[in-house]
């Protein structure tokens, strides 16, 4: 589809008009028209193959919960929701915004590609490893609410884990992010459809698992008290190399300036998803917790971060910052014109709130068959964690509706700005609502464990 695009300046002075300029620009890198058959066809495989992403994540969570580093350190399940979160805040939003440059023909060239993407890597870079500082301290926070002193070990160490873990996991998912928009481009897929999905398959599984690994090797090294916090320094001396390298793009040095407020914002919302994680993993009520906790909130995140990029992506092709398309009339939309408008965004929320309950159901059917009776399988325990699933994700496509639309009317980027606001809430909401399902079928079972109750598996798909 070409796209054309008539750019109009005026000049006042005063009340008086005196002068204007217009740019008339046709590009053949439009967003190609899609159908609701293709969109679910492109989302489906990547939301499968994140599926496997989160159950693996919540295998290798419910099994290093156990681990002595996390039974002594008990902030470090805390740290937990905002690290994961951080593809949501970094690598889903870097998704976004090369998804959009990849719609609009800005990384075809290869020098112009090769600027783009170099700067988006550093200003990942930078944002991981000032996240995952004050994640580690919003962690410590937290948790000296309800201790009465903290041990500087453990301070160390989780600071040292956290800045690691966010680097390097930043780091592996940036660069594959940035050959999955190359690829899709060139094979003619919407890169809104794949990228963030496939940025949230790896990135619960590869953050926990630097995460258990890294503050495990601290922890057998405490008495080795200089060893984290030199670690910690060493990454933070390297900021002021990504911060010339982000510089590079000026669009990438407007996010550098003003893109913090979204990404810290959204990982305090995380770190009291956090919290709940924390008090609750213990409790024998919330059997089955650690497990499916990466499941809910990966779910809602995946399919919100698809839905706020899609219309990111329409805005930029069809108008300009501050202005919205005819069909987008209202900044603040009805809730029913989400999802039942002719409107192609409307269609697409369909889709997406079509695949919930069915990728659930198969999600916790292959949980249920690796992890056996540790997982709470009574009828009414899965009937509330697809009512939870689905209230999830309902409130989470609204809510990116409504953000991408208000951020767009105020002249901002959404790419750089919804993102991480909307996967914060879902891992908030996710780890809540879960804690809820949990607390619900435990008071409905008369006090006994989750699952006590009439045991029930879904048959094979």
């Amino acid at each position: 589809m070409v796209v054309t695009q008539l750019n109009l300046e005026f000049r006042f002075q005063g009340q008086k008009l005196r002068g204007f300029s217009c740019e008339l620009t046709r590009s053949p890198h439009g967003v190609s028209l899609e159908t609701p058959l293709s969109t679910t066809c492109q989302v489906t495989v990547p939301i499968l193959l994140s599926g496997l992403g989160m159950m693996a994540a919540g295998l290798v969570m419910n099994a290093v919960q156990h681990w002595p580093v996390f039974l002594e350190v008990k902030d470090l399940l805390t740290l937990v929701p905002p690290l994961v979160g951080l593809k949501g805040n970094l690598e889903m939003t870097l998704a976004s915004r090369l998804s959009t440059a990849a719609n609009t023909g800005q990384i075809d060239s290869p020098r112009e590609r090769h600027r783009v993407i170099s700067s988006n890597l550093a200003l990942v870079q930078l944002q991981a490893t000032v996240v995952g500082l004050l994640a580690a301290v919003a962690a410590l926070l937290l948790g000296a609410v309800t201790r009465e002193e903290v041990a500087v070990a453990q301070v160390a160490l989780l600071c040292a884990s956290s800045v690691i873990t966010a680097f390097l996991a930043a780091f592996a998912l940036g660069v594959l992010m940035a050959c999955i928009v190359i690829g899709a481009r060139r094979l003619g897929v919407n890169p809104d459809n794949i990228a963030t999905p496939i940025a949230a398959s790896l990135g619960d599984l590869i953050t926990l698992s630097i995460l258990a690994v890294v503050s495990s090797f601290f922890y057998k090294h405490t008495d080795s008290w200089l060893l984290a916090p030199l670690v910690c320094l060493g990454f933070v001396a390297l900021t002021p190399l990504w911060v010339v390298l982000a510089k590079r793009n000026p669009p990438i040095a407007r996010v550098l300036k003003f893109g913090w407020v979204p990404i810290i914002l959204a990982m305090v919302i995380s770190s009291f998803g956090g919290l709940i994680l924390s008090r609750t993993l213990s409790e024998q009520q919330y059997r089955g917790m650690a497990v499916l906790t990466p499941v809910i909130c990966g779910v809602g995140g995946n399919l919100v971060a698809i839905q706020s990029s899609r219309i990111s992506t329409y805005l930029h092709v069809r108008s300009t910052p501050g202005v919205l398309p005819l069909p987008m009339k209202g900044s603040c939309p009805r809730p029913w014109a989400t999802f039942c408008s002719p409107e192609i965004n409307s269609t697409s929320a369909r889709v997406l709130l079509l695949l919930v309950v069915p990728g659930h159901l198969l999600f916790f059917y292959v949980i249920r068959l690796v992890e056996g009776p540790a997982v709470a399988s009574s009828r009414t325990f899965v009937l509330l964690y697809l009512l939870a699933g689905l209230v999830q994700v309902v409130v989470l496509l609204y809510l990116a509706e409504v953000a991408v639309r208000l951020t767009w009317h105020r002249g901002l980027d959404p790419d750089n700005h919804c993102i991480p606001y909307l996967t914060g809430l879902g891992d908030l909401l996710g780890t809540g609502l879960l804690a809820l399902c949990f607390l619900a079928d435990w008071s409905l079972a008369g006090g006994a464990a989750p699952g006590g109750g009439s045991a029930w598996t879904p048959g094979p798909p």
